[in-house]
């Protein structure tokens, strides 16, 4: 009995030990197996991002490429709405953005497999917008080597835009991978600036003789007036951040025109500013007539009835668009 004793009191310490170790040296069969595993998902994503830099993903390949793991790459998904019989011209337009940005990652001298662009298209992956409760389109999301994605892995684009120099800028915010954008070469500016110059030095020949137009006030002005009203509309700010031309509600198919954010606006909101601002400067110009002019009085007063009817109604609509922008301004008149 004793001899049992001390033999179970021996074999307990080794028995011990021996969990011990497999607690702190784990088999490496599973190990290997999983730098197996990442190693074919590395090499099957750069084998689809040879043939085209953005790489389709169903709700299939996207669970298995871009949510499980092991990973050791980032991935930017762009979750759009593609098909003809979804009516979304924004999709289209960001789409050829981020094709900008995918190729000039994927022709450049630092391309690496440590970083992917994909798409999700909701027709080909609705499980996938119902798995992260997504219900617009485009979204542009980073999901990080390691971890999960956080608020800042999802794109401001309703602030900043799709452009793809802003898409850059914040793929080297999330994952220190600097891209240099290239464009493929437009000529249509040139084009368009060349049949600018043949135009005018055409009529400039043709009117040799006569010069005159060239000092006339009003074209002068109006010329002027275009400038100004591109300028003050917004349309620089459009070039620079790239905004969509308005935005659709994916749940009722609303769409609006006007931003609701002072810190954005759409291409659509330029332009009805710029009409509202081109409506008031004409009604402040007939006002102007009216008072000047030596013609009949009946006509002038109806003139000045009409100038103050346009400076009135049409600034009105111009307050309440900014009302409607910078919440909280307390004034408007006629329009809320």
């Amino acid at each position: 009995m004793a001899s049992v004793c001390s033999k179970s009191l021996f074999n307990l310490p080794l028995l011990s030990v021996f969990f011990l170790l497999l607690l702190c040296f784990p088999p490496l069969g599973g190990q290997k197996k999983k730098e197996n595993l990442l190693s074919e998902k590395v090499e099957q994503m750069m084998e689809w991002s040879s043939r085209r830099s953005v790489v389709r993903m169903n709700g299939d390949k996207f669970r298995r490429f871009v949510k499980a793991p092991p990973r050791n790459y980032s991935v930017i998904v762009m979750f759009t709405a593609l098909q003809p019989q979804r009516q979304c011209s924004v999709c289209r337009q960001a789409n050829e953005e981020y094709q900008v940005l995918a190729n000039s990652w994927r022709y450049s001298s630092a391309f690496s497999n440590k970083l992917f662009f994909t798409v999700v298209d909701y027709d080909e992956g609705a499980d996938v917008f119902q798995q992260l409760n997504m219900n617009s389109a485009p979204t542009f999301m980073h999901f990080p080597a390691k971890g999960k994605p956080k608020r800042a892995d999802t794109f401001d684009l309703q602030r900043i835009g799709f452009a793809s120099e802003q898409l850059a800028k914040w793929i080297a915010d999330r994952t220190d991978v600097q891209i240099r954008v290239f464009r493929p070469p437009n000529y249509s500016g040139t084009i368009a600036l060349a049949l600018l110059v043949s135009l005018v030095g055409g009529l400039l020949y043709l009117r040799r003789n006569n010069l005159e137009f060239i000092y006339n006030k009003a074209g002068w002005a109006m010329a002027a007036l275009c400038v100004v009203f591109a300028m003050t509309s917004g349309q620089m700010w459009n070039h620079i951040r790239g905004p969509p031309y308005a935005h659709k509600n994916p749940q009722n198919g609303q769409v609006s025109y006007i931003h609701g954010s002072s810190q954005a606006q759409f291409v659509a909101e330029s332009h009805i500013i710029l009409l509202l601002n081109a409506a008031i400067t004409m009604g402040m110009v007939l006002l102007n007539e009216a008072a000047t002019s030596k013609g009949d009085v009946g006509k002038r007063r109806i003139i000045c009835l009409v100038g103050l009817g346009l400076v009135v109604f049409f600034f009105s609509f111009l307050l309440s668009i900014f009302r409607s922008k910078y919440h909280g301004y307390p004034y408007s008149f006629l329009i809320k």
